[in-house]
């Protein structure tokens, strides 16, 4: 039997695969999510270069949100991102969930990107 977290990795390994197929060149919006806070960056995976960040940890968040662990979080990370991304001439984008569910948090950080302006 796998343990939780070798479950876990799979399932983002597959996510990926799945995501490199249909990226048709496309920079990756990757996510992590911890009990605490919620980060998120833009890769370039051909250069391997993150091209965009932005977490619940910066000063700038902190000070609005009560938590760093709440949708209303995740959703400014996704403006703030969204923002930074298109400074960096970037518009379109997959996003990655990694292994986490397309629920809660996840799914606000994706809406509040997508309303900064970001095409996921």
């Amino acid at each position: 039997m796998l343990s939780r977290q070798s479950q876990f990795d799979r399932r983002t390994q597959r996510v990926r695969r799945s995501l490199a197929k249909g990226a048709g060149g496309r920079a990756r919006l990757s996510v992590f999510r911890s009990s605490k806070h919620i980060y998120a960056q833009v890769i370039d995976d051909a250069k391997g270069h993150t091209l965009a960040a932005a977490s619940s940890l910066e000063k700038e968040l902190r000070a609005q949100l009560k938590t760093g662990a709440d949708k209303a979080a995740a959703a400014a990370v996704g403006k703030l991102l969204a923002e930074r991304a298109k400074k960096a001439g970037v518009d379109k984008v997959v996003f990655d969930r990694g292994g986490y569910r397309y629920h809660g948090r996840i799914k606000a950080l994706a809406d509040g990107a997508r309303e900064g302006g970001l095409n996921l």
